[in-house]
């Protein structure tokens, strides 16, 4: 029997239909393999971008691991450039030495160039010429916005303050006819949070005179004799733009009462301690610069600082009488929604040794009650719990501190 045409062709367009359908399916199958392949190099090309990211990051905590670990660095200055060396000055000990520098360093130095060096007094680099830089920083541009009808319960502080700074840079000639140099200088001490910081920004609002700003805490530095450059750089910030106030908040951390500790940390703070010291009143004529610190630790206080001509007023800060509350009550809700049932004479009652920071707490936590009622007047309520919540709060901290203590 023999095939026909038709016989003969259909195994032939059979073969070649699954030869095409297997061309195609490997055809997508390679298209899927080429998307796949392109997401992964994506994938490659994040992953060495996260790896280099990373692999700076280690660099730079292994340079910072490097260097806490090498031995610390002492401040100096260059006195003298010779053929045999560099002579250097190191702060603090005004210790003098010889010391050799490679050709670079030699050229890159000049004489009151400031240097770091080493135990053994070598050159490690050079210092940046900071003077007046970071004391620049603290000077205060802006009026901070405080007046002293923001301050309640402080009448008698305030007036004192006001006689001590304000009155001799605004009316110097009535102490030039009574024949007395007015006050150079005022000290605030009393309990955490009664506004002694307050007072400073008021008098920094109410003065045309130059503000400096600073933390006792600022002044403490990781190079010796660092703390005492940055008083001298403070103090003469304030002679360039004469008459200037100086305020040095929590001055117990530089002006502690002295001890016979001999370690470096203890030298150190006691050494820009008597920079202070010589600053407010040393041999040279401070000029027209009234200084204002505040201090939570009066009792830690050096005697020497204390004397007059250093702080010729010393004015305690106590917590406000209930006099003093409810007035600071009406000052911290003057903007607020405060319904009618609000009596401000009985929550001073209520409120029996709150500071003014307590009180402002108070309120804002009054005004969240009303907040979380949906709300938009605070009610007498509101203050109660209010303060029930912040001396709640006041309880916890103390039993927190008494248990590390």
């Amino acid at each position: 029997m023999t095939d026909t045409v038709d016989d003969a062709d259909l195994p032939y367009s059979e073969e070649g239909a699954s030869m095409q359908e297997k061309i195609q399916a490997l055809r997508e199958r390679l298209e899927v393999l080429e998307a796949q392949n392109e997401e992964m190099r994506d994938k490659l090309l994040d992953a060495n971008a996260e790896n280099n990211k990373y692999q700076q990051k280690l660099e730079r905590l292994t340079h910072e691991n490097k260097k806490l670990k090498q031995s610390p660095l002492f401040v100096a200055t260059v006195q003298e450039m010779t053929d045999e060396g560099v002579i250097i000055k190191q702060h603090g000990n005004n210790q003098e030495a010889v010391t050799e520098v490679t050709e670079e360093t030699h050229t890159d130095l000049e004489p009151d160039s400031r240097v770091a060096v080493n135990n053994s007094l070598s050159i490690v680099k050079r210092l940046d010429d900071e003077t007046d830089v970071r004391a620049r920083v603290m000077q205060v541009e802006e009026n901070p916005g405080v007046s002293y009808g923001d301050i309640g319960g402080l009448e008698d502080q305030i007036r004192e303050v006001r006689e001590t700074v304000e009155m001799p840079l605004k009316k110097p000639g009535m102490f030039e006819d009574v024949g007395i140099d007015p006050p150079s200088g005022v000290l605030l001490y009393g309990p955490p949070g009664t506004g002694k910081t307050m007072l400073a920004k008021a008098v920094a609002n109410h003065t045309d005179a130059t503000f400096i700003k600073m933390a006792g805490s600022e002044l403490v530095h990781k190079f010796i004799g660092e703390g005492a450059k940055l008083v001298r750089d403070l103090f003469q910030v304030a002679r360039d733009h004469e008459p200037a106030v100086i305020f040095i908040d929590e001055i117990d951390a530089i002006a502690s009462k002295r001890t016979e500790s001999k370690t470096s940390g203890d030298a150190e703070v006691q050494r820009t301690m008597m920079q202070l010291l010589s600053e407010m009143d040393g041999f040279e004529d401070r000029g027209e610069i009234r200084i204002i610190a505040a201090t939570n630790r009066f009792d830690m206080l050096d005697r020497a600082i204390l004397r007059p001509g250093r702080f010729d007023r010393l004015i305690e800060v106590p917590k406000p009488d209930e006099e003093g509350r409810e007035l600071i009550f009406q000052i911290h809700t003057r903007e607020m929604n405060v319904a009618d049932d609000v009596d401000f004479a009985a929550l001073a009652s209520e409120t029996g040794e709150a500071s003014g920071a307590d009180i402002k707490a108070v309120c804002t936590e009054a005004g969240m009650f009303a907040i979380r009622d949906d709300r938009t007047e605070i009610n007498m309520e509101d203050f109660r719990n209010a303060w029930e919540k912040v001396t709640a709060e006041d309880d916890e901290d103390e039993s927190v501190s008494k248990t590390f203590a």
